[in-house]
């Protein structure tokens, strides 16, 4: 099995013919979306179909133009000599065009077309109505346009994925898992169940959300409907308390993080097809590690506090706190800034510039939450055999969360740490086979020597090697 880093680039001397040609078809579904989003009216019957088609075509006609006929194994050569992978004018631009996308997006709808009770949708909103009604019976709003281009996203540069990085069957396994749990549970069954209960049928938008991820789970709006809609509204309420209380622990007791992270979440989805070719941006200096823990932990308390004082809110049948509106001073300053502002305008606005899992590492309530159970009660590991590492660098380059991956393997020591979302990358990446994802007992999971590495057990993610 071929596990090493081609050193034959099919970019090296710029693009070729077939993957200029698949640029081109891409841009064109582009560019039909930026034309719309412009105000032009197009006919959404053709138009719709026709983007999404050209989308889907340009990106499975570019992944093979580079990774089809190369041999196995990841290719990751020239990334810091392009000004896309390398914070580039390219990148910087990108960047830019997706935060001002995310902007108007979460607070500007109307300038995207979305219309109001007495008028109907135009621009790129209503280039999706047809889309809309075909599955909710409703005109399209800003959500329904974000999550389907969201699936698109993932779906594409998922493909992508899969063929960078065929050799290995747990990213193929893994990543199969992203765009499923995307396609079905956060698209087309929130969709179809939205269609068939009407305005019951949100409860399904949250059929992968849990708190603290859900932060307005708790919120005095959201549990009346829960407990007034019926054997839906209580079968949520029940599953979402039940997912977080008893799920996630038991979960991530066998699996770590990752159970979630990255065979699950939409935000992992995107941060690992769409995202992957930004992943070594991601900053490896010990004082971002700093950075991280605070930020990431200090979100999960900010979040605690904000429930506990919407819970006392509700029972208590009180809209103020200490005198303090709990909607003004509470909930929406966290929704606007946490829920808005960061997981969706930075979070995915910034890949090319801070790695794609800026999010993740640095805000993510539910990660920090499942990361005190990897780091603390879990069988999850990431085994080293020191004497094998070469110091290429390849595991630490790669790494999206910023983990020092060789300062471990050069040591022989185990990672244990909160915010590994158990990728298996710096696995993938590495040439000699030092870095292996396990399940094993917590006996050894802090294990320094490197003599006792070679004697915990065999790799397994959900029963699944990370070689073929």
């Amino acid at each position: 099995m071929n596990n090493s880093i081609s050193i034959a680039n099919p970019d090296s001397a710029g693009l070729n013919l077939q993957q200029k040609l698949a640029l081109a078809t891409g841009s064109i579904g582009i560019l039909i979306l930026l034309v719309s989003i412009a105000g032009v009216n197009l006919n959404s019957n053709i138009f719709l179909p026709l983007s999404i088609a050209m989308l889907f075509a340009g990106a499975a006609w570019y992944a093979h133009a580079s990774y089809g006929k190369q041999p196995e194994g990841i290719k990751n050569n020239g990334v810091y000599h392009a000004a896309l992978t390398n914070k580039g004018a390219i990148a910087w631009i990108i960047g830019i065009v997706l935060t001002g996308f995310y902007v108007l997006l979460y607070w500007f709808p109307a300038s995207l077309g979305l219309a109001n009770e007495s008028s109907s949708n135009t621009g790129i909103i209503a280039l999706f109505d047809p889309l809309s009604q075909f599955f909710t019976g409703k005109p399209a709003d800003q959500w329904f346009v974000y999550g389907t281009l969201y699936t698109v996203a993932i779906l594409a540069m998922g493909y992508k994925f899969l063929l960078k990085y065929r050799h290995n069957r747990y990213q193929i396994i893994r990543t199969l898992s992203v765009m499923f749990f995307q396609l079905f549970t956060a698209y087309l069954i929130p969709q179809i169940l939205e269609g068939i209960h009407d305005d019951k049928a949100y409860f399904a938008k949250d059929i992968k959300n849990m708190w603290p991820l859900n932060h307005y789970f708790f919120e005095s709006w959201h549990l009346d409907n829960m407990l007034n809609g019926g054997s839906l509204g209580m079968f949520y309420l029940v599953f979402g308390i039940f997912l977080f209380a008893v799920g996630t622990p038991i979960l991530s007791y066998f699996y770590g993080k990752r159970w979630y992270c990255s065979w699950v979440c939409g935000c992992g989805g995107l941060a690992e097809t769409a995202g992957d070719p930004f992943r070594h941006n991601s900053t490896k200096t010990l004082r971002s590690w700093k950075i991280e823990r605070w930020m990431v932990h200090g979100v999960l308390l900010l979040i605690t506090i904000v429930t506990i004082i919407v819970l006392y809110g509700y029972f208590t049948n009180s809209d103020r706190f200490l005198g303090l509106s709990i909607y003004e001073y509470f909930t929406r300053p966290y929704g606007f800034v946490i829920g808005a502002a960061f997981s969706g305008v930075a979070g995915v606005g910034f890949y090319p510039i801070l790695g794609n899992r800026v999010w993740c590492r640095f805000g993510c309530p539910l990660a920090a939450y499942i990361g005190l159970f990897q780091r603390f009660k879990s069988r999850f590991r990431i085994t080293t055999n020191g004497d094998q590492c070469i110091s290429c660098g390849n595991c630490s380059t790669y790494c999206e969360m910023g983990i020092d991956v060789k300062a471990y393997a050069q040591r022989g020591q185990n990672i244990v740490r909160s915010s590994c979302v158990g990728c298996g990358i710096c696995s993938a990446v590495c040439p000699r086979g030092v870095l292996k994802l396990e399940n094993g007992p917590e006996e050894g999971r802090f294990n320094h020597n490197p003599e006792l590495v070679g004697k915990l057990h065999e790799p397994k993610a959900f029963g699944i090697s990370d070689q073929k």
